[in-house]
């Protein structure tokens, strides 16, 4: 992996903790746990292009 992919990696499970513990706080907001999958779709395309 590329350290770009890395970071974004690690960026990726930042926000899930991020927004797990907004949710637990201060309740469920969808549209960030919209954001997350998008940002893990897009973590996933990055290490799925690489690979090839």
């Amino acid at each position: 992996m590329s350290g770009s992919t890395k970071t974004m990696g690690v960026v990726t499970v930042g926000a899930l903790v991020v927004v797990t513990g907004y949710t637990a706080v201060l309740g469920s907001n969808g549209w960030l746990w919209f954001g997350w999958v998008v940002l893990g779709l897009v973590t996933i395309g990055m290490i799925t292009s690489r690979g090839n």
